[in-house]
């Protein structure tokens, strides 16, 4: 037994040494050619470098993916712009930056939409699902990877319908549903078997082992993981094979091999740590705290929770702010230091609830039977089509014979039938000229789109890299050189501070401008980002966010309009922050008949609505209001809060 370990272990050595160096010319060989080729050829060539990286080095990828865009936007053809957008979202959320990733996806899918090209929509519909997921929001992110799958089965796209149904069944693996999960994993396996793909025949083989791991069927999971980790090596993706060692290390971890365990946990620490994978990290770090709980080393234990929450607040992992929560709870149990057992405790408590919550599953199964209801619906139209494809066959027939007994009618009414036939052209004409007015509107309106993205993107690339200069000369300032003066030291902070205001402020005004409207999903989006940059800043303060389940997501407004409701909401949470030394702040949007109630409330000090003057945040929220056909209601009293409302 021990001889044929030692040969596996030297085999695995060979499989990486030799992956690297097979990487590494792969990579030279594409840097060499590229000199000689034209722009497109350019273009698809740091493609290729970006995607041979993926496998060992994500900032690298990163790197090449943004020199590919750029080049896109100089070449001017939208599907390259879309691909370099999509690899650079992949990169982002593999590095953990989800917002920027979201965005990535979110402007492919949008040119994606503007040229009407399916396949890129599908695609980008699975990368915001994928990110969604990593966010703890699995109700948007499966919703996302169903319409992913509707459209990959519409395009009959077989690989695009494999990792729709991967993505579905890790997420339903999140939410303990591990056989539902292993039947979709089944369902892409067949599929990517079937296409002898052999990279995503070792994602499924590992998706599956940790779905088994869950159901306790531990020695399989191991057949599997290896397997994948197989497949993985063999395919010089070394990178990956970080995901099938963390499924070994959990396999042993609950076999009780606690030794052999801890030795995957690290190494697969050390690959995620290389490519600062956080959300992996978090997960990996909380098992290496369980795994020393259960070895009664509670000093362990309670350093690598910390970690494991430390990283999963770096990208918002909900999940395992949750399940790090836990562990950390139960270790200071043990370590008889209750109140941090009992803070924890809540938190856990706090973080689960959010996660998989009663409506949250109804909603997760709506989206699921409205899937398959409409394939259901799709097939009897399919039936129904056909059906009237052979009536119409058959009407064809009987219309051919009578055709012939009717020649003589036919002959007599000629004249009339000329006549119909001037008139139906005047008609044709008529809807023709129709036409090319709406195609003038259309590329009028392409053109003034056209000039708003080409603002926005001075003012990221121009203004925005100008302030950033800025910041940059101060802090050389103020660290290269000895400043004593602390008001000149509070002059040049306060100015930096500003600035970097400013620019959070300038990206705002670019996202509402690359937007000729925005949507109320687009609008929840903004605030609940605005919301979690809160959270963390602000400790201490519970924020909450509702929105009416009876508004549509369909609900558009101008860009203007848009952007003054999500100005108004962020200086109403602004000033709850800054001044009203709250613990709670909740932001609600309601449906009120026709209209859209939005209402703002904090539980902080409040002040004398008759006594105080109104500073330029409150009247500025003012203007807003006024600007969108509305009035801004503010009601408030000393040490009962603030209500800030008012009525789209």
């Amino acid at each position: 037994m021990k001889k044929e370990l030692v040969v596996f272990i030297f085999f695995c050595l060979c499989l990486l040494v030799n992956s690297q160096t097979t990487t590494n010319k792969e990579i030279d060989s594409l840097k060499i050619i590229i000199a000689n080729q034209t722009k497109k050829q350019q273009f698809s060539t740091l493609i290729a470098i970006s995607n041979v990286y993926a496998r060992i080095n994500l900032d690298s990828s990163k790197h090449y993916a943004q020199k590919a865009f750029l080049l896109s936007e100089k070449i001017g053809i939208d599907s390259l712009k879309i691909k370099a957008q999509m690899f650079l979202g992949h990169t982002s959320w593999e590095r953990g930056n989800y917002d920027e990733a979201i965005q990535h996806f979110k402007k492919s899918l949008a040119i994606g939409t503007r040229i009407k090209n399916k396949e890129a929509i599908a695609d980008a519909y699975n990368g915001l699902g994928i990110v969604y997921s990593k966010l703890g929001k699995l109700n948007t992110s499966i919703d996302y990877y169903f319409k992913t799958l509707s459209m990959y089965e519409k395009l009959k796209d077989s690989l695009g319908m494999g990792a729709a149904y991967l993505n579905i069944a890790w997420d339903y693996r999140k939410l303990t549903e591990y056989q539902k999960s292993i039947d979709y994993n089944n369902k892409s396996l067949q599929i990517y078997s079937k296409l002898k793909d052999s990279l995503h025949v070792a994602m499924v083989n590992n998706n599956i082992a940790g779905s088994l791991n869950e159901l306790g069927k531990y020695k399989e999971a191991l057949r599997f993981s290896k397997k994948s980790r197989f497949y993985f090596l063999k395919l010089n993706y070394e990178r990956y094979t970080a995901y099938p060692i963390t499924n070994i290390a959990i396999s042993n971890d609950s076999l009780h091999n606690y030794d052999e365990a801890k030795i995957n946990y690290l190494k697969a620490i050390e690959l995620h740590t290389l490519n600062k994978e956080s959300y992996e990290l978090a997960f990996l770090n909380n098992a290496l705290a369980n795994l020393n709980y259960n070895l009664k080393d509670y000093k362990n234990a309670s350093q690598k929770g910390k970690e494991a929450i430390r990283y999963a607040e770096e990208v918002g992992a909900i999940e395992f702010m949750a399940s790090s929560s836990k562990t950390l709870a139960k270790t200071f149990e043990k370590l008889n230091q209750l109140s941090e057992s009992n803070k924890y405790l809540k938190l856990y408590i706090k973080y689960n609830d959010s996660i998989i919550s009663t409506e949250k599953l109804k909603s997760i199964a709506e989206i699921e039977t409205k899937y398959q209801t409409e394939k259901k619906e799709k097939e009897i139209l399919s039936q129904r089509a056909n059906i009237a494809e052979k009536e119409l066959r058959l009407n064809q027939k009987n219309t051919q014979i009578i055709g012939l007994g009717i020649l003589a009618i036919v002959l007599a009414v000629l004249g009339y039938l000329l006549f119909n036939q001037q008139k139906l052209k005047n008609k044709q004409l008529q809807k023709e000229s129709e036409l090319k007015e709406a195609l003038i509107k259309i590329e009028n309106q392409n053109k003034l789109q056209e000039q708003r993205l080409t603002i926005s993107r001075d003012l990221h690339d121009n203004i925005g890299a100008q302030l950033t200069f800025i910041i940059s000369s101060i802090d050389n300032l103020q660290y290269g050189f000895n400043i004593t003066n602390d008001k000149l030291t509070s002059k040049l902070s306060g100015i930096s501070e500003f600035t970097r205001e400013t620019i959070y402020e300038l990206r705002d005004t670019i996202w509402a401008m690359n937007k000729s409207e925005i949507s109320m999903e687009d609008l929840q989006v903004r605030i609940s980002n605005f919301i979690d940059k809160g959270k963390v800043a602000s400790t201490g303060i519970n924020f909450n966010f509702n929105v009416d389940e009876t508004l549509s997501e369909a609900l558009k407004f101008t860009s203007v309009n848009g952007m003054n409701i999500y100005r108004i909401v962020q200086e109403a949470i602004n000033n709850a922050i800054k001044y009203a030394e709250a613990k709670t702040i909740t932001v609600n949007f309601y449906k009120l008949e026709n209209d859209l109630k939005i209402n703002i409330i904090d539980d902080g000090k409040g002040f004398d609505i008759n006594t105080v003057a109104l500073g330029n945040g409150l009247n500025n929220m003012k203007k807003r209001a006024h600007e969108i056909g509305s009035s801004l209601k503010i009601e408030s009293k000393v040490n009962e809060g603030t209500c800030i409302e008012f009525i789209i």
